[in-house]
């Protein structure tokens, strides 16, 4: 197995947890639905966007720091919520949380991550990081969970707004992953050969949903999980239920899963702070645009009014220097952070962030800018990109 200090993109890193996660594990980070071709689109776009190389720029004295929502952060990245993570590796939102801690990013826990909020609040020494709460029918159950996450030092809340039905996604079903996990004879054969996963889990204590078992009503171990799951994300989640939301919390509000211009202009006018402009990273509407290809339009209709972050599709610095270039006030890095995780814990996520961070600050240089607050479209090759799409209708 190659060395850590070997790692010098994201790829290598998703090279490595593929050949250490076991593969319904893998495949349910490594997926899209239906085609997957949103899924695909996501990074390829990026691609299709070209840089401007500018010389003979005094480039001492270059920074990447700068805030989301408020919160000053090393780079204009956060770790995105994403489920299942302790599944990745044992105790995986802990030393998620942990790794962008020490960097100085935000990092987001899942309503459905493994470790609690009260892990995270506990290991990281009450630091604060960001919650994602999914629309429930069980409003009392939200409740709690919103109390939870303000007593765990919660500092922002981040709503998903796409996830009313839950798309198909083909290698979750041919995997037979459920939540509950119930490993099918050749998932068992395929955990026989990840002992460093296995003995991992055997490890630690957190196997579950720790947001859910034991604090939803009914749910008091895994053999209750599964019904409990399946009804509840709400199919009738309108804005009125952002307005509650609101109200419950308090605090500073992201709203997750914005596509379309007239969706972001309502999301605006409800006063939330911050919109993440996301596809699900193509796991829910297969055939939606790429995220980056209605960034422009999104934030040139709302971004004065509201920060614009995005997420799908990043791999690299210079992706979050395009998105920056484009409108976004910061990147959510999801699959770049599970790969970093899966292949190398702790180590391997500050690794993706620190890979991360050199392709931002060089690619910033060479386009001839020395601070990421003044990088806009000029970088970009005029033609290369889209500022008029399918959102701007």
């Amino acid at each position: 197995m190659p060395a850590l200090s070997k790692m010098t993109c994201i790829e290598d890193l998703r090279a490595v947890a593929k050949r250490r996660v076991p593969r319904m594990f893998y495949d349910y980070a490594d997926s899209g639905a239906w085609t997957e071709g949103t899924y695909r689109d996501n990074e390829n776009a990026f691609g299709r966007i070209k840089l401007r190389q500018r010389v003979a720029v005094n480039l001492e004295g270059r920074s990447t720091r700068t805030t989301m929502v408020g919160q000053p952060v090393a780079m204009p990245v956060a770790i995105a919520p994403t489920g299942l993570t302790g599944m990745q590796h044992a105790d995986g939102e802990i030393l998620g949380a942990r790794a962008a801690k020490a960097f100085g990013v935000p990092f987001t826990l899942s309503t459905m991550s493994i470790c609690s909020l009260e892990d995270i609040a506990e290991h990281t020494g009450r630091h604060p990081f960001w919650f994602q709460l999914y629309v429930m029918r069980d409003r009392e159950f939200m409740k709690r969970l919103i109390e939870r996450a303000k007593a765990a030092n919660v500092s922002a809340l981040q709503v998903t707004l796409d996830l009313q039905v839950l798309g198909q996604r083909h290698k979750d079903i041919k995997n037979g992953l459920t939540a509950p996990p119930r490993p099918t004879i050749a998932n068992l054969i395929d955990l026989a050969t990840k002992p460093r996963w296995c003995a991992g889990m055997l490890g630690t204590r957190r196997r579950s949903f720790g947001n859910i078992v034991g604090h939803a009503n009914n749910v008091s171990d895994v053999s209750s999980l599964a019904a409990w799951t399946a009804e509840q994300f709400d199919p009738t989640l309108d804005w009125s239920d952002i307005e509650w939301i609101q109200r419950e919390w308090g605090g500073k509000l992201v709203l997750k899963g914005i596509m379309d211009v007239e969706d972001a202009r309502l999301a605006a006018a409800s006063g939330a702070d911050a919109i993440v402009v996301s596809n699900h990273g193509g796991r829910q509407l297969d055939g939606a645009p790429a995220s980056i290809d209605v960034l422009g339009a999104i934030a040139d209709a709302v971004g004065r009014q509201v920060e614009v972050w995005i997420d799908g599709g990043i791999r690299s610095g210079q992706d979050v220097l395009k998105a920056r270039a484009l409108g976004a006030r910061g990147a959510l890095i999801g699959r770049s952070f599970l790969y970093a995780l899966g292949a190398f814990g702790e180590a391997g996520v500050r690794r993706a962030l620190e890979i991360i961070h050199k392709e931002l600050d060089i690619t910033m240089a060479f386009c001839g800018r020395t601070d990421i607050d003044r990088v806009d479209r000029s970088i970009l090759q005029p033609g290369s990109f889209r500022l008029h799409g399918p959102a701007a209708s």
